[in-house]
């Protein structure tokens, strides 16, 4: 006779290994997403160098170009998203940008380098919503944080292997070859994705049925500017993006200007810092917000607002000392801290609203983070350093980065701000949901 309790323990079972197998693809492909996405940091004093650019074009390159098609076609994707197949949209998108990435080294101006940018920052578009969505249907509300914690993995890991990767091979091959080593793989894990990725039912995990019709983009967007919650989260996301993406585009060259130091030295430096510290951050980050946020919701976003002030002392340490040394120890604490909104802001958007509007929120998020973020940072980093060269030369980019990293005391506010709303309007998109 059979056990009915057998029965229920080994379909959890089977449950759970298939949503952590999903989760541990999907962590692959964001780390493939960040490594094509930042292999231009370790290579952008090379690329100057044989292209003779600018350090506002440098910017442009690894700012706005990208962040500016990856941020607005995130939501048209996004949209087709939250009413089709998921799956087969993020197996698209990385075979996309994973081929536009190969394609970089083949660059021999300015002009071919930014079509390439914009080709790898389109395909990166449909990676994060689509992925934010299934995992919602995978993990329920008081898990979710953990899980996308986990799925933000794919930064560090992917800015680790990048930095290493792409220092060395441009250290013995030249910066062409890093592209190629680097984009080639995607391919084949587009396939491995599209054929092994289950495509989850919309809502099954909270027992709830999505609506027939899909929320126009409007009903979405008016739906997330009435979310006080959701708007100084994103801002606040927006603003630590600012610091944080900065930080990573522009750090390998300011240690190479101010510090003499070599790619190859960076790229393993960076990447072991990045990538350990970075994510035991991210990781550590979703813990806390679901660990606190259970008791008291406020504190899902208080402990990032906290995370990010204690960031702006340690700045100073970094691009105040003379010794290499001392820079890159000082780095470890922005690094491990500076991520602690990912996991969090992304799960607290996704239970703010319908079920249908999941991938489209994600991607409203993504949008006001890039372009603040990706888009602005780097470009004002950029700006900033040429208009100080001529007074302060190689250091210019040293004094820069340290301006940058104030911003982080305003994202502080927004998200102190989001954690003082988050408990009424969660309550509030709960009742909205039963009454549907």
């Amino acid at each position: 006779m059979t056990n009915p309790q057998s029965t229920r323990a080994g379909a959890l079972t089977a449950e759970h290994r298939v949503r952590r197998y999903v989760l541990g693809v999907l962590v692959v492909v964001y780390t493939f997403n960040f490594i094509d996405r930042q292999i231009l940091s370790i290579l952008l004093q090379d690329i100057k160098l044989e292209l003779g650019l600018s350090d506002s074009a440098l910017g442009l390159l690894s700012g706005f170009a990208f962040a500016m098609f990856y941020a607005t076609l995130g939501i048209p994707i996004a949209r087709y998203a939250d009413r089709g197949n998921r799956r087969n949209v993020i197996a698209i998108a990385l075979a996309l940008w994973s081929g536009m990435t190969a394609l970089s080294g083949l660059v021999t101006n300015f002009w071919q380098l930014l079509a390439a940018r914009i080709g790898v920052g389109i395909g990166e578009a449909g990676c994060t919503p689509p992925a934010n969505a299934i995992l919602s249907d995978y993990y329920p509300p008081e898990q979710r944080a953990t899980a996308f914690g986990i799925y933000a993995l794919g930064i560090p890991i992917g800015i680790l292997f990048g930095f290493f990767v792409g220092g060395w091979i441009n250290h013995f091959f030249g910066w062409r070859w890093a592209f190629f080593v680097v984009g080639a793989p995607g391919l084949v894990l587009a396939l491995i994705v599209r054929y092994t990725v289950r495509e989850p039912v919309r809502g099954e995990v909270e027992q709830r049925a999505a609506a027939v019709a899909q929320p126009s983009l409007g009903e979405t967007l008016r739906h997330l500017r009435q979310r006080r919650a959701f708007v100084h989260l994103a801002l606040g996301g927006g603003l630590a993006a600012f610091v944080g993406y900065s930080w990573i585009t522009w750090m390998p060259a300011f240690l190479m200007r101010s510090h003499g130091m070599s790619s190859g030295a960076i790229g393993t430096a960076l990447g072991l810092i990045i990538g350990i510290a970075g994510g035991i951050g991210i990781a550590l980050g979703g813990y806390l917000a679901d660990r606190y946020g259970r008791h008291d919701k406020r504190w899902a976003l208080w402990i990032v607002a906290i995370a990010v002030l204690i960031n702006i002392p340690f700045a100073f340490g970094v691009f105040l000392t003379d010794d290499p040394r001392f820079a890159l120890a000082f780095m470890v604490v922005p690094f491990l801290l500076g991520n602690f909104w990912q996991g969090t802001c992304f799960a607290q958007t996704q239970s703010l609203v319908g079920l249908r509007m999941r991938a489209v929120a994600a991607a409203v998020l993504l949008f006001v983070a890039n372009i603040i973020g990706l888009g602005a940072g780097p470009q004002f980093v950029g700006i900033v350093s040429d208009l100080l060269h001529d007074a302060l030369g190689t250091d210019s980019l040293r004094y820069a980065l340290l301006l940058c990293s104030l911003f982080n005391a305003w994202a502080a506010v927004h998200f102190y701000l989001a954690g003082r709303v988050l408990p009424a309007e969660l309550a509030l998109q709960e009742a909205e949901a039963a009454r549907a």
